[in-house]
């Protein structure tokens, strides 16, 4: 028998045959969920359809709910939803288990969901306010505002002879 083990899944594929273990979905993320969980999860993505414009696509352990930029997503495990949500800011709150910072301007925080009854303000009002600020948090908008001319090197100001305006700092 020809054939080999895929060192990601351990999965024995026979020689020829197409396997692809990276591609998953959210009903393969979430198939083996309990009920309680299952209940939670569906309400968590129904609050998140209902703010607006998004993209929610699974990728490998977590799905995702992403504008230009993901702005939280969820990790499915076996006692609870571990749901990170991008801030600018760390959450005071019993309910968040971990606050760290992701890059200069996000920090993400961490929430454990077990129940339905869970998904309800604040965690929903931060879930708003992370797709509120994602693009803001991203530095998308900060890149429409920057100016269209580059600004005039020192060197090339030298070359000229020309000194800057006064009053300006560099």
């Amino acid at each position: 028998m020809a054939g080999r083990e895929c060192y990601h899944c351990k999965q024995w594929i026979e020689e020829g045959e197409h396997h692809d273990c990276w591609t998953t979905t959210e009903d393969a993320l979430t198939a083996d969920l309990s009920e309680e969980l299952r209940e939670a999860w569906e309400r968590l993505r129904e609050t998140a359809v209902e703010l607006g414009e998004q993209r929610i696509y699974a990728s490998g352990s977590c799905i995702m709910f992403s504008r230009d930029v993901c702005y939280f997503f969820v990790r499915p495990k076996r006692k609870a939803l571990e749901v990170c949500i991008f801030l600018g800011r760390a959450v005071k709150s019993p309910l968040v288990r971990k606050a760290e910072p992701s890059s200069r301007t996000k920090i993400y925080n961490i929430v454990h969901v077990t129940h339905r009854d869970q998904v309800e303000a604040p965690l929903t009002d931060w879930l708003r306010e992370a797709y509120e600020k994602s693009d803001q948090l991203s530095g998308r908008a900060a890149a429409t505002r920057r100016r269209s001319t580059p600004k005039e090197s020192s060197t090339r100001r030298a070359a000229r002879g020309t000194k800057p305006a006064r009053g300006r700092r560099r």
